[in-house]
């Protein structure tokens, strides 16, 4: 009988053996799958929060965002920014919290913002410095001393100046005109090849309205963005790999994949997709205003909303780019300068620091508490260098020795932020009920923030 037994126990470890090996086999050849980000947009989602810095000729006129198809021959001498300082403008973006910046370099107008001579509507043709002024050149150094990763805004579907419309053809958009078409297609290689090429390595090269491809009239595009900003992440246009989340609310849907796929939706990704393009989520500091206009202090999101924005895409595996105007004198207003600043002290309130953290492998991974702690928030992050690995999870919370679920959600990605009412545990457990291969945390954390 015991030989029996024995040969029975060892027939059954065998089984169990050869069962848990095969499911590592298939957990690794299910991770050799997934989809994974660049180093590149790895730097990306770890910067979290960017700003858009907008000035452009329009400021200086009493024309709004909507009627920028009017300012096609507008006097290029209505540019005088009469205190112009970038350095400032990095005190804006270090209120918030940001850690990139991107500068509308030349926007739907078509007035370029650097010495150039494409064509006669930019600050060469100004009384402004002498007509020698160069704003892109001024906000890239201003970056590089404030340790702020600089990118370029510089749209080519929309063009006043050309009479070009989105999707990027002559005639308000209608083409038509072949030969136009095509020296508006050269200017724009011309003009990107000169932002790409004469300040150094961007962080991220912003399209407005994508570009229209070259097999329609568009310009090439690709060739010179591979060999002058090859590390630059790209949103909107060729190469695209930072996705637009399909709103100017500076929100994402839930949940919110890194990854996409055919047909996939740009709010909530596709967990099965196989190209990794996370989501930045886009929004002017007034409402819906990106640009500067007079008497509008009173359209600035307050802490709160902008806080409400915060949760909604950086908690949602998203990055939030928020729009800052730049004034009639060339600064960040100081209504709008008090609001960063509020802003980023509130988000360091909330998160700066935890009440207790770990990080892990598999499918269930244990915090325990120095001793019962009442929490609300719990931050959760994937080791996305590895691919984006659970699909539902539950955060549990061990209140008078018993588990008692505190949230539950889907994805999570780089950066999941949870709320939850409060509750006083020794012990939080995170339990990853659904993934494909072995999840991999970097970081599960709790906090109290409502509580102190």
């Amino acid at each position: 009988m015991m030989e029996c037994a024995k040969g029975i126990g060892l027939i059954i470890a065998t089984g169990l053996g050869i069962m848990i090996a095969a499911n590592a086999l298939a957990a690794e050849g299910d991770a050799a799958a997934l989809a994974k980000p660049t180093a590149e947009q790895l730097a990306w989602q770890d910067c979290e929060i960017g700003v858009l810095i907008c000035l452009d000729l329009i400021t200086f006129t009493d024309l709004r965002e909507p009627n920028w198809t009017k300012a096609s021959r507008l006097d290029p001498n209505l540019y005088n920014p009469t205190d112009l300082d970038t350095d400032l403008w990095m005190d804006a973006t270090k209120a918030l919290g940001a850690k990139y910046a991107v500068f509308v370099a030349k926007w739907c107008t078509g007035h370029m913002q650097w010495q150039t001579d494409l064509y006669p509507y930019g600050l060469k043709q100004t009384k402004w410095r002498d007509g020698k002024g160069d704003v892109v050149k001024a906000f890239i150094e201003s970056c590089r001393r404030a340790d702020i990763k600089p990118g370029l805004y510089a749209s080519v579907s929309a063009n006043a100046y050309w009479e070009v419309n989105n999707p990027g053809l002559v005639g308000w958009g209608k083409g038509g005109d072949d030969a136009k078409q095509a020296e508006y297609a050269r200017m724009s290689e011309k003009m990107l090849t000169e932002l790409w090429g004469n300040y150094g390595p961007l962080f991220e090269v912003w399209f407005d309205g994508g570009a229209l491809p070259p097999k329609d009239g568009g310009p090439d595009l690709l060739p010179i963005l591979k060999k002058l900003q090859p590390q630059a992440t790209v949103f909107g246009g060729p190469a695209e790999t930072v996705r637009w989340i399909g709103n100017e609310n500076g929100t994402a849907g839930y949940p919110c994949w890194a990854t996409t796929g055919p047909g996939s939706g740009a709010e909530t990704g596709d967990p099965n997709g196989t190209t990794w393009r996370p989501a930045e989520c886009d929004v002017p500091i007034r409402n819906h205003e990106w640009f500067w206009n007079p008497n509008e202090d009173n359209k600035l999101y307050s802490r709160d909303d902008l806080i409400e924005r915060y949760y909604q895409s950086v908690g949602r595996n998203g990055n939030l780019l928020i729009g800052l105007v730049v004034d009639r004198s060339g600064r960040i207003p100081k209504a709008d300068l008090k609001r960063c600043l509020e802003f980023g002290n509130e988000v360091k309130r909330r998160f700066g620091q935890s009440v207790a953290e770990t990080s892990g492998q598999g499918a269930i991974i244990e915090l325990p508490l120095d001793k019962p702690r009442p929490i609300d928030h719990v931050i959760l992050m994937e080791q996305i260098a590895q691919g984006e690995r659970v699909r539902e999870y539950v955060v549990e919370g061990m209140a008078q020795d018993q588990w008692r679920t505190l949230c539950q959600g889907q994805s999570i990605g780089h950066k999941r932020i949870e709320r939850f009412a409060p509750a006083e545990v020794s012990k939080l457990r995170l339990r990853c009920t659904k993934s494909t291969a072995t999840p991999i945390i970097r970081r599960l954390a709790a906090f109290a923030v409502d509580l102190h």
